[in-house]
């Protein structure tokens, strides 16, 4: 199994995924949020990104922390071009989402005071990989063509998927399902020639 926590797994990725390795480390972000815990969620790891695809960066704040965790992201980031930052809550915890862009690249940090594995981001990240690790480069293309016709990520997985209501929620029905599992879900939905 994939450890996502680890950024290196991206030296070995595809053009995109080692550029987002070589912007996380020219900018120090895992060395400087160690503290916090942070996974690279979103598009890229999954290599299902659209050319506007963000670095998503998921961060544990507890609340204590927030008002030291918004200092830090100024002070190290708020240089950089569209500098933003923001409190809010997200799925009822507390949030604070920073972006900014670096060498081409945007780049979001999210902070919740919820341990990363716990958060939407993440359990999103680990269904989704399961089910490309099982379904292949033809889900892959099928959920990469979507994107580019603007469909979100989970709304993507969530129509190849036949999976009804929320497709935030809808997906994390499949967490824990074993590879066979999911390839029986997957059989049921079989692609069409054009990808969906």
């Amino acid at each position: 199994m994939q450890d996502w926590k680890n950024p290196h797994y991206l030296q070995k990725g595809n053009c995109r995924q080692q550029h987002a390795y070589q912007v996380l480390e020219e900018l120090a972000v895992w060395s400087r949020l160690l503290p916090f815990d942070p996974v690279l969620a979103g598009t890229i790891p999954l290599a299902v990104d659209v050319p506007d695809s963000d670095l998503d960066i998921i961060c544990e704040v507890s609340l204590s922390s927030q008002a030291s965790f918004t200092i830090l992201l100024q002070n190290l980031y708020g240089h950089l071009d569209n500098f933003h930052i923001k409190h809010t809550t997200s799925r009822g915890y507390e949030s604070i989402v920073s972006s900014f862009r670096y060498d081409g690249v945007a780049i979001e940090v999210f902070g919740q005071a919820l341990p990363t594995n716990q958060q939407y981001a993440f359990r999103h990240l680990v269904v989704e990989a399961a089910i490309l690790e099982v379904g292949g480069e033809a889900w892959r293309t099928a959920i990469h063509r979507l994107k580019q016709q603007g469909l979100k990520t989970e709304p993507a997985f969530a129509r190849l998927l036949n999976l009804p209501g929320d497709p935030y929620e809808a997906l994390l029905a499949l967490e824990g399902l074993s590879p066979s599992e999911l390839a029986a879900q997957l059989a049921q939905c079989p692609l069409s020639p054009t990808g969906y």
